[in-house]
């Protein structure tokens, strides 16, 4: 998808932040609090990207306000612990990026092969 079509979408054609992406992708397989998104991040990108509290609350915020995430209620957390979900908004955005990376790892490679020689 072009980047025009992103925009015509209504969708950002930015370049995602490397911990929201991870956030993202963290809650593509399964709702969760942010306690667990935390760890789930950290062995996701095998330890690359911890997240502090503040990082993590602050995107949480974002998410929501561009309602790729919804916050929603969880027979399995207390009153301190807020569960958030995917949305199908936060889904597509997700998709976008994966192929906007896929696009340029494929465009670095090619590059790297055609030093080699």
């Amino acid at each position: 998808m072009s980047s025009d079509d992103m925009l015509r979408e209504g969708r950002s054609a930015k370049a995602l932040s490397e911990p929201v992406f991870w956030m993202l992708l963290s809650l593509a397989g399964e709702p969760q609090h942010g306690y667990a998104m935390m760890r789930s991040v950290d062995s996701l990108s095998e330890g690359r990207v911890r997240l502090t509290t503040g990082t993590l609350y602050g995107a949480l915020a974002r998410l929501l306000e561009q309602r790729w995430i919804e916050r929603f209620e969880s027979p399995d957390t207390g009153r301190e612990k807020q569960a958030y979900r995917l949305t199908p908004l936060g889904r597509a955005r997700l998709r976008d990026e994966t192929a906007r990376l896929r696009h340029v790892t494929r465009l670095a490679v090619a590059r790297l092969k055609s030093r080699r020689a």
